[in-house]
Parts: structure tokens; C-alpha cells; sequence
């Protein structure tokens, strides 16, 4: 027997002799090396604890001690139960990590941290009766704060032994704690596999919800627990011997319902008791499909049928792809048993795989990175003793169990799910839009932080937000870190795409009449030219072009190809037939009429045109928004004719005059002459004046083109010549 100096009195909540008690009934069943460190953990507790109780009346030691001692019966090791012996010694100051790493060792200080931030987290917060989202994300917090599974075997050992003691209390107080156990714990446990610690904490929380339904199910089972798990071992023995003499290789185990179970399966399916024949369960798992019919007739052969009690879910299994054979016979002094067989595959598939137990019982939301944490835990569960010291299985289990989420809380104790990674910011935005655009500051635990801080699983996360406003542009840098979820980024994104619309409408618009009036073009159908890229409408079009989606030049472009079929169509039927006198226009109502291009504003294809018809030189085409036409009046504008482009208008070349304002210096008129003659652009005239005092050059040129497109990528070039100011189109 190791004897541990407690440093306790006599009288004192817990003696040395109960502690030596629990040492030496560990030592017994697990060996004496283990009693060191455990004699070393509870010794280190008794001094911290002293005579000091918790809200149940019980002693600190002792329940650490219950809490251990359930643990102990799961078989776990020595470090799980040396942290269960220390949780909570970090909240009675005077005691650090450091302290801990000192007295045991740094494993079983990182279990009690993280144990205590599992306290400060779920401690005193409860889940109403409703709440399943709730409870849902707290259980997913649980799993997400721990790194170590272990820990939270601690946190729900903890949970049975305080249910235990509070069984029959009914104050509004316990009843809440009861929900929470049957809501979060209880579906822990489940996930978890541990199935014995499930029923009970279930037991008790009906116990203590529902006495008169749990008294009425209890007195309905007329005999004790004990007495129905002896039956279900006498029926499981008699089936291994039948099997065995068959030459069937088996694994049988069994079961008996438990009270809440009956009580809800008699709730669900509104039937009496005498209709639940799985009161006593079996389960049987065999090598093969032809093992498990050959197993169904050896039980069939040793009890009798159940008349409408089978299901044949290999044959034809249920949506989520579960198999197994179910039968339920007349066992032993005339009660019912449930029997179900099944290969080892499908065992794996209805525990761990799409068809798991707790997925569908729960009624929980899809979640694959979730039930991949689960089942790397059951794993560990499963395989503990094997695996115990195995550095290598240790390293991946530790590398499966990372977590690819977080879970923060609000200061209402609201769980928030969010990618590892995330900061502040996205907390914001996860809560709401309008609160992440305002937000200008956060608390994490009660203490200021930058909004580009990592946050924790289990941290209380508090935005402290702007009357108005909206997000900053660094915000979308991700160099400098204040968002990691795609989501935050994306709402940012929306809220200066909504906000900048007006203001690159009006933009765009600014920079896409520029580029018409540097061409000369008249203003199209901004509708039709935005259906071309694919935007609804006008607005849309010059948005784009103030964002820089979409160059001026690209916009005027597809507005020159529109304009020319436009105005075809736009040409005007008589009952004459329009003559083409160059071949290239053509004059509407008036035959065998000479046409020449009027000087002064040179029309080139796709301008808007309009003829005047003068006295002895045909008709003068002009274009539509030339000077000289825009100010006749009176009887001069009677003698404007209608004038359209034709089909072999882009057969031919056109003269146009273009001006270039540039800041004047050595070489300026050789650059612009060798790029309209690299462009293969002919020059026909060229004129240079220069203002000495301004230092500024005005050059004008006639050049031979043939088209706008070309015209236009003439004129962005030279646009982009050093000191160029201006370059456009010369009326």
C-alpha cells in the first residue's frame, strides 16, 4: 500500500485512508507502478482543496476521487485519471501550469488546462429545453476545445457522478442541470461509444424530469437491472454453444434496454409495454451473409417467433444502407428477447459508418469533419490498450484530432462555429453583415485585442461596432490577415460593390463619353451595347467601366458595330429608289444627284450622316453633329436630305482629321508621325504650332483611315506618347 502525506486533519472532508483506500483498489486491479503518479496527483489536490465543497455539499477530494474512480472502470490510464484527481486545482489560485509540469508532468497539465477551459465555457451556462441547435453546438464546442479525447472522458465522468447526486432533487435548478445532461452529455457519450455511462446519465435525468413515468416504467420491468442483464447472459451463453457446435464463429454480447429507452420507444411508437420485445437484447456477428441466415435458424430453432417481429434489413436495407437480420423470440421463463444478426462489416458500417447509431438518433446536421473527429476518438476508445505508448499511432491520432473548426461564443453564450484561423472579424461577420461592416474593435475573454488575432476554441468573443460606416479595403488584403473565412471576404466584397455603384456609374459614364466624343461617335443604345458583355443593363455597363472591368475603349468599340446596322435600318422608304452615286452613301428621294464628302468634317463610316444640297455641286454629306450644319436655320435647313451608309461603305478609305495637344519638346512631331506610320496609316497633311510661353504643341493631322476601330487605336496610342495631354477626333 503506498501511504500519501495528505497534509489533511483528522475530521478533515476527506481522510488519507480514503485516499489510500482508492490508491491500493487501483493498484490491485492495474499494478503497483502506476500508484507514484496518482499518489502524487491526489496528495497535490488534498493540499490545494483542503476542507473546501462544492455547490452539491460534497468535498472537493471526494468527488475528484468518484470522478477518477469512474474513469478507472472505463480502464483508462493513469494520466486521464491523475487529470480527473487534479480539475480544478488551477481555479483555486496559488497553482500554474508550471506548478503542474513540476509535480506530474506536462501531459497532465495540458489536460487539466484544457479541463478548465471547458469549465469556464459550459460552467453555469444552460441550454433550455428548445434549444437543440444550442445543444447541438455546444456538444461540438466540447469536441473542439479538447485536443485530447481523454479530457473529454473527464468532462463526462464528471457529469455522471454530479447527475448521481442530484438524482432526485426537482428543484427548477436541477431539473435545468438535467436537461443539460440528457441534451449535451448524454449525446456525447453516445458519440463516443461509451454506452454503459449513455443509459445511465439518461436514466437519471428521466429519474429526475419525470419521476412518475420513470416509477411507472421501473415497476412495468418487475425485476432489478441486475436480474435482467443475468438473463441476458444465461441467453447468450445457450446461443454461443448452439453456434459453436454449428461450427459458426461468433461474437455474441447483449444487453438490457434501459428505462429511458423503454419509455421513449413506448412515447415514439404510442404502444403499451407489452409491446417492447427489446426489453432484453442480443446481438450476434458472424463472418458472412450465409453465417448470419444459418445463425437466424439456430435461434429460430431454440425459441419460438415473435409473430410480425422480423425484418430482413440485409435483403433489403433502410435509406442510410444499415443491414442486420432482426428477430425477436420468446426466451427463457416466457419473456421476450430481441435477437440481431449481423456480419463484422456491417457492425462497422451501423456504428461508425453513414448508418452510425447516434446519427439518427440525434436527428443531428451533416457534418463531416466532425464525424471524422468522432470516429478517430472511437478509435483510440477501441484500440487504448493496444495502442498504449505506440509513438507512432499516438502521432497520427494527434494529427486526425486537429480540428479544421473552431467554436466561440458570443457573451450570450451563443456557439459560433467558424474555420480555424478565423479572427474577430469574421466572428463579426458570422454573427451578422451589418455587424462586421461596423465593427471597429473586439474583446476576446474580457481584454482588448487586435481585430487580425487568432482566435480559440472556447474564447468569449465580444465586437464593439461603429454607429454607421462600413468596412475597410485592407480588410480584403491578405496580407494583412483581418479575414480567413470565405465568407467574411465575400460579404466585404458585396458591400463595396453595393456601395461604390453610384459612384462608378458616374464614373464610367464620364470616361465612356470622352472616349465617344475623342472619336466622334454619337452616343449608342447602352442597353444593347451591355447585353454584348453580358450585364442587364445600361447602368450595369458603365459600373463596370468604372471599376475597370471594362475599358472605354472596349465599350466604344461595340458601340462603332452597332451604329452602322442601326442605321441602315433607320433609313428612310419612299417610293423612289435611293442612287448611289459614290458607292459608299447613298441619298434618299432624290435620283441622279452627285455626292461629294464635305471637307470640313470628313464622315467616315458608322457617323451619323445627313446631306445639304447646294446649288450646282450635288449634295455635300456632312456629318449629323458638324458645326457648319448645326447652325443653319430657315430656309438653308430645307435643303437637308437624308443620307445613309451603305453595304460597301467598309471597302473604302476615309480622310479624318485628328488634333494632339502635347507638352512640346525635341522629337515630339517624329514620334507621332512613326506611330500613325507604323499603325499603316497614310498622312495626307500635317500641321504644327507651337505656344513658347505655355510650352505646349498643337499638332493636327489628316489621316487616311478605314474604319472607327482603326481611327480608335490610332488615337490610344498616341495617347500613351510621353507628354502627350490630348489626342481626339477634329470636327
Amino acid at each position: 500500500m503506498v501511504t500519501v502525506n495528505t497534509g489533511l486533519k483528522a475530521g478533515s472532508a476527506v481522510e488519507s485512508g480514503d485516499i489510500d483506500a482508492w490508491l491500493g483498489s487501483v493498484g490491485r486491479a492495474h499494478g503497483r507502478q502506476e500508484l507514484p503518479l496518482l499518489g502524487d496527483a491526489c496528495a497535490l489536490a488534498a493540499e490545494v482543496y483542503g476542507d473546501l465543497r462544492n455547490a452539491d455539499g460534497e468535498s472537493y477530494m471526494r468527488h475528484a476521487l468518484s470522478v477518477a474512480d469512474i474513469l478507472e472502470q472505463l480502464d483508462l490510464d493513469q494520466e486521464t485519471l491523475a487529470a480527473a484527481i487534479l480539475n480544478g486545482v488551477l481555479d483555486q489560485g496559488g497553482v500554474t501550469r508550471d506548478h503542474l509540469e513540476e509535480r506530474v508532468s506536462g501531459v497532465i497539465a495540458h489536460m487539466v488546462e484544457d479541463l478548465a477551459r471547458i469549465d469556464q465555457v459550459v460552467g453555469g451556462r444552460s441550454v433550455g429545453v428548445d434549444e437543440a441547435a444550442h445543444a447541438e453546438n455546444l456538444r461540438r464546442l466540447l469536441l473542439g476545445i479538447a485536443e485530447d479525447v481523454r479530457v473529454v472522458l473527464v468532462v463526462v465522468a464528471e457529469r455522471l457522478h454530479r447527475m448521481r447526486l442530484r438524482k432526485k432533487l426537482t428543484s427548477p435548478e436541477h431539473r435545468q442541470f438535467a436537461r443539460e445532461t440528457r441534451d449535451i452529455y448524454a449525446p456525447l457519450a453516445n458519440r463516443l461509444g461509451i454506452w454503459h455511462i449513455k443509459w445511465e446519465m439518461e436514466d437519471l435525468c428521466l429519474r429526475c424530469l419525470e419521476p412518475e413515468e420513470y416509477n411507472r416504467v421501473a415497476s412495468l420491468l418487475a425485476e432489478r437491472r441486475q436480474d435482467r442483464e443475468r438473463g441476458v447472459t444465461h441467453i447468450a451463453g445457450l446461443l454461443r454453444e448452439k453456434l459453436k457446435a454449428m461450427d459458426i464463429s461468433a461474437e455474441i454480447t447483449g444487453r438490457p434496454k434501459h428505462i429511458y429507452s423503454i419509455w421513449q420507444k413506448m412515447k415514439r411508437k404510442d404502444v403499451g409495454f407489452d409491446k417492447i420485445f427489446d426489453v432484453r437484447a442480443v446481438r450476434v456477428l458472424v463472418d458472412s451473409v450465409t453465417d448470419c441466415y444459418a445463425a437466424l435458424g439456430v435461434v429460430h430453432g431454440l425459441w419460438q417467433n415473435i409473430p410480425g417481429e422480423f425484418d430482413d434489413y440485409i435483403a433489403t436495407p433502410k435509406t442510410n444502407f444499415y443491414q442486420s437480420l432482426h428477430t425477436a423470440v420468446t426466451g427463457p421463463e416466457g419473456k421476450p428477447v430481441e435477437i440481431q444478426i449481423r456480419t463484422r462489416n456491417m457492425h462497422y458500417h451501423s456504428e461508425l459508418g453513414v448508418a452510425a447509431h447516434w446519427r439518427y438518433k440525434e436527428d443531428s446536421r451533416q457534418d463531416a469533419e466532425l464525424e471524422r473527429r468522432v470516429l478517430w476518438m472511437r478509435r483510440w476508445l477501441e484500440l487504448k490498450d493496444a495502442v498504449r505508448g505506440t509513438k507512432e499511432f499516438a502521432k497520427r491520432f494527434k494529427a486526425e484530432l486537429e480540428p479544421a473548426q473552431i467554436y466561440v461564443l458570443t457573451p450570450r453564450a451563443r456557439v459560433v462555429e467558424l474555420p480555424k484561423g478565423s479572427t474577430p472579424l469574421d466572428f463579426a461577420y458570422a454573427i451578422h453583415s451589418d455587424v462586421g461592416h461596423r465593427c471597429r474593435g473586439a474583446r476576446v475573454n474580457g481584454r482588448i485585442v487586435q481585430l487580425t488575432r487568432t482566435l480559440h476554441s472556447g474564447e468569449t468573443v465580444e465586437i464593439l461596432t461603429a454607429k454607421e460606416g462600413g468596412p475597410s479595403r485592407d480588410w480584403l488584403s491578405p496580407h494583412l490577415g483581418y479575414l480567413h473565412s470565405a465568407r467574411a471576404r465575400n460579404r466585404v466584397r458585396q458591400w463595396f460593390k453595393r456601395e461604390d455603384y453610384d459612384r462608378h456609374v458616374q464614373r464610367g459614364k464620364s470616361s465612356l463619353e470622352r472616349e465617344l466624343n475623342r472619336l466622334s461617335l454619337p452616343r449608342p443604345d447602352l442597353d444593347e451595347v451591355a447585353g454584348r458583355f453580358n450585364l442587364k443593363k445600361a447602368d450595369d455597363l458603365l459600373a463596370a467601366i468604372g471599376r475597370g472591368e471594362v475599358s472605354p475603349g472596349q465599350a466604344a468599340g461595340s458601340a462603332a458595330r452597332q451604329l452602322q446596322p442601326a442605321r441602315t435600318a433607320e433609313a428612310p422608304v419612299t417610293h423612289r429608289r435611293p442612287t448611289e452615286t459614290r458607292g459608299d452613301v447613298a441619298v434618299a428621294g432624290v435620283d441622279d444627284l452627285m455626292t461629294h464628302m464635305a471637307r470640313c468634317c470628313k464622315p467616315v463610316p458608322n457617323d451619323t450622316l445627313v446631306g445639304f444640297i447646294t446649288r450646282g455641286r450635288g449634295v455635300a454629306v456632312h456629318r449629323r453633329d458638324c458645326p457648319n450644319v448645326v447652325k443653319l436655320q430657315g430656309e438653308e435647313r430645307e435643303r437637308l436630305v437624308e443620307v445613309v451608309w451603305t453595304g460597301q461603305a467598309s471597302e473604302g478609305t476615309y480622310p479624318v482629321d485628328i488634333m494632339v495637344r502635347a507638352e512640346d519638346r525635341k522629337g515630339l512631331l517624329r514620334d507621332v508621325s512613326t506611330l500613325i506610320t507604323n499603325e499603316d496609316v497614310d498622312v495626307t497633311g500635317a500641321n504644327t504650332v507651337s505656344d513658347r510661353k505655355m510650352d505646349l504643341a498643337t499638332m493636327k493631322f489628316t489621316v487616311v483611315i478605314m474604319d472607327v476601330e482603326q481611327l480608335r487605336r490610332v488615337l490610344a496610342k498616341i495617347a500613351k506618347l510621353p507628354g502627350v495631354i490630348e489626342v481626339r477626333r477634329r470636327l
